[in-house]
């Protein structure tokens, strides 16, 4: 039996849509020479992660061993796949693989972050390969919601492995390259030992729908509509909003795009020859010179997401532009599972302002991942040995599970933190590895365990108590203590000021401790702390988090 292995390590995306990386490696157990699939980012709500601007993964294990870390490997654009790059590039240090347009992509995001734009290379489609250390790495087009989506052809010393990325099954996706059944028989006709498999839509029974067939509905309402037409859709979804564009024109409308992250995606696409003819556009500035019968703005935003165009226009004005009665807003979207209440909101108050929204509606909206019958079409069109579910949510990746072994595929459930030893008959675990999430909050980075967004989320279900005391040179107090609330009733049931009464009940604490307490600063910190808290919860309800600040005076 061979000394080395074959594993598979994913630090992200399995067990959670989003935050993807995947490690890959062969040698000997421990020594390893590894690639790294993807890194990407997942974003934060205000229920989980308040304040914090983005979630990375965690790569502490895969940092430790740096040194055999021979390449990053990106399949396509979407920000859950290429959005901690940047972030992540001083700590891994090696080349990052991808086609042209996620190149494109990368390169910005490394210039803005100061690292030198050579750190990411561009690489040609299948039959095009890149040697890393013991792999063989190619990149073979699939369709998917966004342009030069690839899966990954990895041959190694035990075998091909196909790592198929996000994708569907569309022979017309306007944009992009169709999928090419024969060129992915050909990739299967060798043997694949193993497969990991995109599991988002497994539930999904019906026949996935080509974007193309979302053309026609959408130039026919934006025809039939008067007033505004103001659509919003996933930046990324370049063919999208093509047809967007392409509908308004038809309409004799001007186009104007809104928002930076669709601009970028769009100049991204022109740049490396992705998108031809697309329609003409007009600045914002220009846009409000137009009669708004004529005119159409396609915005970001299809999210909910508060600083985006769709909810500034939402909030009233953005760019100059108001939305008013008798203009229409369309998502040509799908709203992700979590963030409804953004989406909702931003329909309300268009709702109040007269404006038709339509939302939720298939004849707008395709999705860019395959349904149940495309995975039964690729597994049969691979024919893998062994499969390990991916890209999903743990009832996704079971269900994918269950589908693989009734068509007689072996398969495991793999989520994050669990690697899986690809070499013998049948995947199985191999041993698990910590795993969890890194937090981007300003310009600083710390782990979940680190208790900050713990800390802020107590602080917002409880409010804050600030106590103060100060203490002569003799350790006795100088004055009465004092406090500061923050996020709390101003009044409570004594109807007195909830300030007063806590520094009452703290003023008599410090009337009956001792000489003992007030030399000791924890046990006086503690005893403040307690009864700030119990006070309030008495008063209103409510057991605040305090901070206690002791000041000493000295000679």
């Amino acid at each position: 039996m061979s000394s080395e292995r074959l594993i598979y390590l994913p630090l992200g995306g399995a067990g959670e849509v989003g935050m993807n990386a995947y490690v890959y490696g062969y040698g000997k157990p421990g020594k390893e020479k590894l690639i790294l699939v993807d890194l990407g980012v997942t974003f934060p709500d205000m229920d989980g992660s308040p304040g914090v601007d983005l979630i990375l993964p965690d790569i502490s294990w895969l940092e430790a061993r740096r040194n055999d870390l021979e390449a990053v490997f990106i399949t396509h654009a979407h920000e859950d796949h290429v959005g901690a790059v940047a972030h992540y590039h001083d700590r891994l240090g090696a080349p990052v693989y991808a086609r042209a347009f996620t190149a494109n992509i990368a390169r910005r995001k490394m210039e803005e972050h100061g690292h030198p734009e050579s750190a990411v290379r561009t690489v040609s489609a299948w039959p095009e390969t890149v040697t890393a250390g013991p792999f063989t790495v190619g990149f073979v087009p699939v369709s998917h919601s966004i342009p030069e989506s690839s899966g990954l052809v990895i041959d190694t010393p035990a075998g091909r492995i196909v790592h198929t990325g996000d994708f569907k099954i569309d022979e017309t996706p306007g944009v992009g390259e169709p999928f090419d059944r024969a060129l992915w028989a050909s990739i299967g006709a060798g043997g694949v030992r193993a497969l990991m498999c995109d599991s988002t839509n497994v539930f999904s029974h019906h026949e996935g729908r080509s974007e193309s067939t979302v053309a026609q509905p959408i130039t026919d309402l934006v025809a039939a509509r008067r007033g505004m037409f103001v659509a919003t859709t996933f930046a990324s979804n370049v063919a999208r909003v093509k047809t967007l564009a392409e509908a308004g024109k038809r309409a004799g409308r001007t186009v104007c795009l809104m928002g930076r992250a669709m601009r970028q995606m769009i100049e991204a696409a022109v740049e490396t020859g992705v998108l031809t003819d697309f329609p003409a556009t007009v600045t914002p500035e220009e846009a409000g010179n137009i009669p708004r019968e004529s005119l159409m703005l396609i915005v970001t935003g299809s999210q909910g997401e508060r600083r985006a165009a769709s909810a500034q226009l939402a909030n009233g004005k953005y760019n100059g532009i108001t939305m008013k009665e008798g203009d229409t807003f369309l998502f040509s979207s799908k709203t992700i599972p979590g963030n409804e209440r953004g989406v909702i909101r931003i329909i309300n108050q268009f709702s109040e302002m007269g404006v038709d929204v339509i939302e939720g509606d298939d004849r707008y909206h395709v999705s860019g991942h395959a349904n149940r019958p495309d995975l039964e079409a690729m597994h049969a069109i691979l024919k893998p040995q062994m499969l390990v579910p991916m890209h999903g949510e743990h009832r996704h990746l079971r269900e994918h599970v269950k589908l693989a072994r009734q068509g007689g595929i072996a398969a495991i459930l793999a989520v994050n933190g669990m690697m899986i030893d690809l070499g013998g008959n049948a995947p199985k675990v191999a041993e698990y590895v910590e795993t969890g999430r890194t937090y981007l909050d300003g310009s600083v980075k710390y782990g979940a365990l680190d208790g900050v967004v713990r800390d802020r989320i107590r602080m917002a279900l409880n409010g804050h108590v600030m106590v103060n005391v100060i203490l002569d040179e003799e350790d006795e107090p100088l004055g009465e203590p004092w406090v500061e609330t923050l996020g709390l009733a101003a009044t409570g049931r004594s109807n007195a000021p909830l300030a007063d009464v806590l520094e009452e009940d703290l003023s008599q604490f410090m009337a009956r401790a001792g000489g003992k307490v007030f030399r000791d600063d924890d046990k006086l910190e503690e005893g403040l702390r307690r009864v700030a808290r119990q006070s309030a919860q008495t008063e209103i309800g409510k057991r605040p988090e305090v901070t206690v600040v002791i000041s000493r005076l000295t000679e």
